[in-house]
């Protein structure tokens, strides 16, 4: 069974409990072994010095090299991510691929809620990417995890789990893997 390994790549130092709630709402959501993975390597390369913010595409790459090499990596960081045509995203994965990364940086906004709000924000947008990764598209049922996201009141309002159809679409695209 393909393993899910979670590897805190950011500058910061690494919330132990954060990565924890992830990795059980990951296993949760996949059924199946997820690790919390540890090296001091990051993808500096991937900092775009003009725009202040980490490029998603060489992380991905470099996730995908420098990672545990079988099953899927996610990589959870603090530095803001963005795609070329984005101002930022909370997230991006190879489609059916290997790698997925998601920033915490966009996730927290003041007000109530606090650190219970961003574990949960990140839970979902952990499990949403590493979907990507399973071959998972955006769907359209809005409280489906795998539901599009572009600011942080749409990933409020979808919860952390693949609806039915989702989960169906899983089976296939996995086969069981």
């Amino acid at each position: 069974m393909l393993s899910i390994f979670v590897w805190w790549i950011g500058e910061g130092e690494v919330d132990r409990e954060l990565m924890e709630h992830v990795r059980v709402h990951l296993a949760a959501a996949f059924g199946r072994p997820v690790f919390l993975w540890e090296s001091p390597e990051r993808p500096r390369h991937a900092y775009d010095e003009k725009r202040k913010q980490h490029r998603t595409t060489p992380i991905l790459s470099w996730l995908g090299e420098a990672g545990p090499g079988a099953g899927k990596v996610l990589g959870i960081t603090d530095g803001d991510l963005f795609i070329p045509i984005l101002t930022y995203v909370f997230g991006e994965a190879q489609l059916g691929g290997g790698a997925a990364v998601v920033s915490l940086r966009r996730l927290v906004e003041p007000g109530p809620g606090g650190r219970a709000l961003l574990a949960l924000r990140l839970a979902k947008e952990a499990v949403h990417e590493v979907g990507h990764a399973f071959g998972l598209v955006h769907c359209g049922h809005e409280r489906c995890v795998m539901s599009r996201s572009p600011a942080v009141r749409e990933v409020d309002a979808k919860g952390v789990d693949l609806c039915a159809e989702c989960r169906s679409h899983l089976d296939d695209v996995s086969g069981g893997a």
